[in-house]
């Protein structure tokens, strides 16, 4: 009877300690946030992900009543902004503007992290529609004309895209399988560098996010072949979808999503995903969001967790078939 007692008292204050935790995440996330919350985006200032950043996160700063400051951190193949979140303290002030980039990275070296345990996924918040572009010059003035273009011209094409080892990267390399051409791949540090080389003739073609390239198809300094995705682009009505062109069974998926540091309460996590997905159903922030060729998407922790999973998984297969490799 005893040793009962005792067991009794053991596991009454295991329970205890379980219950005054519980207690503690549920105020914590009360209370959150209490103090500025910095967004970071591994990429440099401008373009589709600083856009997303500040739509999001400026409406975040209006719903908490606190700050949120969008801090570009670029270089390392994203590895130095989504370093600082995966060091960070795991209470939910530091966010990532990432999650399927850092998956295909972590196929292709060894990030000073573990993708799927230093990470807290918060949601998807973004589909993006890539569009294939080429210089005005080329003859070609839909995507069969250029796929026949670039199979008489075998690795005589450059295609520019951010880095080795990134999602566009890796859409020219499945591109070059499917469609049986041979593309030149030629990386550079971020994306706008190399829109402005193909606009000037130095490389023939990108798969560049819709944001980008929109503008630049609509005055005739690009030509766009095809645009990723189920449904044409409001901003090029006129430019069709792979499946339109012929080429259905290319649909690469890419998208940006918010994670946070590994270990935060999950209290905290699903508050942010909850006020997120408020945001994301907002018709100004979807417009314009759409308008920018990406498609809102809100996503639970859980299953933005799944679908980096997934992604793993489909990308090793490219890599693995294409035989990419980067340095580190």
């Amino acid at each position: 009877m005893k040793c009962r007692a005792v067991s009794m008292h053991i596991l009454s204050a295991a329970a205890l300690a379980v219950y005054s935790c519980t207690l503690a995440a549920q105020q914590n996330a009360a209370n959150y946030p209490s103090k500025p919350i910095r967004w970071i985006t591994p990429y440099p200032p401008g373009g589709s992900t600083t856009t997303l950043s500040r739509l999001v996160g400026d409406k975040l700063a209006e719903a908490f009543g606190k700050n949120v400051i969008i801090d570009n951190r670029p270089g390392g193949n994203t590895m130095i902004g989504a370093d600082a979140v995966a060091k960070a303290a795991p209470d939910g002030y530091s966010l990532l503007l990432g999650g399927h980039t850092q998956v295909i990275l972590s196929l292709l070296m060894k990030p000073p992290f573990d993708v799927f345990k230093d990470f807290a996924p918060v949601s998807i918040i973004a589909k993006t529609n890539y569009i294939l572009v080429v210089n005005p010059s080329l003859p070609a003035n839909n995507l069969q004309e250029f796929i026949a273009y670039a199979k008489a011209r075998p690795g005589q094409l450059n295609v520019a895209s951010v880095a080795s080892g990134s999602s566009q990267h890796l859409m020219g390399e499945l591109f070059n399988m499917m469609a049986g051409v041979k593309m030149q791949h030629i990386p550079y540090k971020g994306g706008q560098q190399g829109i402005i080389d193909l606009m000037g003739g130095s490389v023939q073609a990108s798969f560049s996010n819709a944001i980008n390239v929109i503008q630049h198809i609509q005055n005739g300094k690009l030509k766009g072949m095809a645009i990723t995705g189920d449904k044409r682009t409001a901003g090029l009505p006129q430019l069709p979808t792979y499946a339109e062109a012929g080429l259905p069974s290319y649909d690469p998926k890419n998208w940006q999503g918010v994670l946070t540091t590994g270990g935060t309460p999950s209290a905290i996590v699903h508050k942010l995903s909850s006020e997120v997905g408020r945001i994301l159903a907002l018709p100004e922030i979807r417009d314009k969001l759409i308008a920018s060729g990406m498609e809102p998407f809100h996503t639970s922790p859980e299953k933005m967790a799944a679908q980096m999973k997934a992604d793993y998984a489909v990308n090793a297969k490219i890599i693995k078939a294409a035989n990419i490799k980067i340095a580190e």
